[in-house]
């Protein structure tokens, strides 16, 4: 079949879209969906100024963009160039030989063996919420405030070890300056040279360096001393050849597991909180898995295989709302999707948002049902019907460890505590990940056993 002219929203006739993409992103997205099919060409942004990019919302386009021509399509889109400017050129931003290199000395580290020994610091993190949630007085706390600070808590201990607590602060501190900045300027139709010295430049850079230092300060301290904590592994990490990571670049490592690491933890937890909160029924059956499988002891990895329906909300509640909302790569070559013709340079977005809202995929897509992720529901869907954790050769390298501390810590939480929805509607937004624009309260009852 012929390549088509790409069908998208006509937007304002100087502005194109971008009253819309500012206001409700997503929205956007599943208009156009909607409205113009798998295939849809935004404009946006005033003559002289004017972006645009074409967005992929079927599950083919997905696994073509990520997975079979993965090699057409690269991370040199603006957002991923910030990140890179302001975190480092870790792994999620690196590219060619340099990504190629890196991933060859750290996989060893996310092995399904060496991720489940994890589990013991998320034990350890989910026991001190358990506490502080049962000393809150009215019970009612924000689950996206809880669950940042919890994932971020987890993922840093099992970075630093001992050194947890010297480099929470200066994350907690640095890390929402940084996302608001990297954000802005990934979305701005005219971005100021970082050098110069606005306001904003100057709080960035500070937070920027508050984070080196740390980070730069126990990687210094670690030189020639063995330690189990992933620093340690990572520093310890050698390829064939005996190639090993430098300081500079253990801390960019180190901070994109910090950002990667724990956002994704977060949202997942969070609204699996939320949903469940909004469902008893779903909540009650959770509870029961976790109660009888943990009885009173501390989670472990291996209960992973035998928490199955609390598996299934987590993968649900990601399917609602997956921390990677949308996923950007750009065109290296003229190529066709889905019989549309997108150029070379294209930026190039997929939309985890919208297409695990497709109702060809998922019946009644706004309702809440853990049951779509039973093993026979599961092989019976295309593989990027579903895909939080992106796909292809570069997909997240720590999926495995993202769903058994959420596992493991929802399943923890839902043994102490019976949550009930405060806010019933939060609005959202895009970021680097999927932004929580509202507060996310839950109510607290201590579960009876």
């Amino acid at each position: 079949m012929p390549a088509t002219r790409t069908p998208g929203p006509p937007g304002l006739p100087l502005i194109g879209s971008m009253l819309d993409l500012t206001r409700d992103p997503l929205g956007a997205y599943l208009a156009a969906h909607r409205d113009h099919g798998d295939v849809v060409r935004f404009t946006a942004g005033p003559p002289g100024l004017r972006a645009e990019f074409w967005m992929v919302f079927s599950p083919e386009g997905a696994q073509q963009v990520l997975g079979t021509r993965a090699a057409e399509f690269r991370k040199d889109n603006v957002l991923y160039e910030e990140v890179r400017l302001s975190l480092g050129n870790g792994l999620l931003t690196a590219q060619d030989a340099d990504y190629q290199r890196q991933r060859r000395l750290i996989q060893p580290l996310f092995t399904r063996r060496r991720v489940d020994t994890y589990a013991d610091a998320v034990a350890l993190e989910s026991a001190a919420l358990v506490e502080r949630w049962a000393a809150v007085p009215d019970g009612v706390v924000d689950a996206a405030e809880e669950m940042s600070r919890f994932a971020l808590r987890a993922v840093a201990r099992i970075l630093f070890g001992t050194d947890v607590e010297e480099a929470i602060g200066a994350v907690r501190r640095s890390f929402p300056v940084l996302g608001a900045f990297v954000r802005d300027r990934g979305f701005a139709p005219v971005r100021v040279p970082r050098q110069w010295p606005t306001p904003g430049n100057r709080e960035a850079k500070a937070a920027e360096r508050a984070l080196y230092e740390v980070c730069d300060a126990i990687i210094a301290r670690r030189a020639g001393r063995d330690s189990d904590d992933l620093l340690g592994l990572l520093a310890a990490a050698r390829g064939e050849d005996g190639e090993q990571l430098d300081a500079a670049e253990l801390r960019d490592q180190v901070l994109i597991f910090l950002l990667a690491g724990h956002e994704t933890t977060a949202t997942s937890l969070a609204f699996a909180l939320h949903l469940l909160g909004l469902h008893p029924e779903e909540q009650q059956r959770a509870r029961a898995e976790a109660v009888a499988v943990l009885g009173d002891r501390a989670p472990r990895a291996e209960d992973l295989a035998a928490l199955p329906y609390t598996t299934a909300v987590l993968k649900e509640a990601m399917r609602l709302y997956p921390a990677a909302a949308v996923i950007g790569r750009r065109a290296v070559a003229d190529c066709e999707i889905d019989g549309v013709r997108i150029p070379a340079g294209a930026d190039v977005l997929l939309a985890p948002y919208v297409t695990h809202r497709n109702p060809a995929h998922w019946p009644d897509p706004e309702r809440f049902d853990p049951g779509r992720f039973t093993p026979e529901q599961e092989a019976a869907r295309h593989r990027y019907a579903w895909f939080p954790f992106g796909g292809g050769p570069r997909a997240c390298i720590g999926q495995h460890f993202s769903m058994l501390e959420s596992v493991l810590a929802l399943a923890a939480l839902l043994r102490e505590f019976e949550v009930a929805a405060v806010d019933t509607e939060v609005p959202l937004g895009q970021a680097i990940t999927l932004e929580v624009r509202g507060p996310v309260r839950v109510k607290l009852t201590r579960a009876a056993r």
